[in-house]
């Protein structure tokens, strides 16, 4: 579920510098709205998590509400978020007792430099304070995201994956999807899964994890130098899980998204604002997911981004 389309970053992968035309206030479902949407969800689909997205979702207000909202659903879903960390060092007291379960934050770099050449933001202690908070508030486990960009940030893999094991993280490497507002990315300049896990075996020993502790989830976890501690590789492109997949996405104006990289969206907020009951939003957003591709398509010759970039989407 994505809050919001707006970010406080500008991360190269994502947007260009000067930002993005943001939804209009009045396009954005309400906090009424989305929890109307995510109970018909939970109780009518089966729904079992719910994370929250952006943009940055710590820009929506009333975040701590929604959050509480949806941990009184029955039944209650886990609840997670993404984000970018900045302001998570003052929220992540309150939004865990509004019932927030864990949070993924999004670290490319330990480098400062390189966080402002990369996020074009002076911001990268901010981040590293919203990850202690969150340890130290129980939100657990405290998950790292990092993109890896040849000639940026590729040579931090090691670092980056020794950063979170000194401080009790779980890291998360992710292969860069073509999701940027520019649409710039560019297949040669993608750092892949093999590349990343050559470059940390160079230090760490590695062992693919057991089948079964993957499921459906994205990433393609690996034990470290026996275990217990365990790293992600979430190798979109090259190694795609599109068969395992069982994730929905709603975005901030209420259209359902099947796949994250879906050229096409259903529209629940017009229903919804013109007074369809919930057992028509529910078949609605079962006929949306039925549509989903066997496949995202990025390895075709005839592949198009999705005109959304990412942080409109709420990947």
């Amino acid at each position: 579920m994505s809050l919001t389309d707006r970010c406080n970053l500008r991360c190269s992968y994502c947007m260009p510098p000067e930002g993005l035309d943001w939804l209009p206030g009045a396009d954005q479902l309400t906090d009424d709205e989305l929890i109307r949407l995510l109970t018909i969800a939970v109780q009518q689909l089966g729904i079992t998590e719910v994370r929250f997205t952006g943009g940055e979702p710590i820009l929506r207000r009333g975040l701590a509400g929604i959050i509480a909202r949806t941990a009184a659903l029955a039944p209650r879903p886990e609840i997670s978020m993404t984000t970018n960390g900045i302001g998570l060092a003052r929220l992540a007291g309150p939004l865990h007792e509004a019932g927030l379960d864990r949070v993924n934050v999004s670290l490319d770099t330990l480098d400062p430099q390189t966080f402002v050449r990369l996020a074009r933001r002076d911001r990268l202690p901010d981040v590293l304070a919203g990850l202690a908070a969150a340890a130290a508030t129980g939100l657990a486990p405290v998950k790292v995201n990092a993109v890896l960009m040849r000639g940026f940030n590729d040579h931090e893999v090691v670092d980056l994956l020794q950063f979170c094991l000194d401080h009790g993280y779980q890291m998360r490497f992710i292969e860069q999807m073509p999701l940027d507002a520019q649409h710039g990315w560019r297949r040669e300049n993608m750092v892949t899964a093999d590349e990343i896990l050559e470059a940390l075996s160079a230090k760490f020993w590695l062992a693919p994890d057991e089948p079964e502790a993957r499921g459906s989830a994205p990433a393609e976890t690996f034990l470290i130098d026996g275990g217990p501690a365990r790293v992600g590789v979430i190798g979109s492109v090259t190694r795609p899980f599109c068969g395992s997949c069982d994730r929905v996405r709603l975005t901030a104006d209420g259209q359902v998204r099947n796949c994250l990289f879906a050229r096409q969206e259903s529209d629940l907020r017009t229903p919804l604002r013109a007074g369809a009951g919930d057992d028509e939003l529910a078949d609605r957003w079962r006929l949306a997911v039925a549509g989903k591709l066997p496949g995202h398509g990025i390895n075709d010759p005839g592949f198009l981004q999705p005109a959304r970039p990412m942080s409109a989407i709420g990947g």
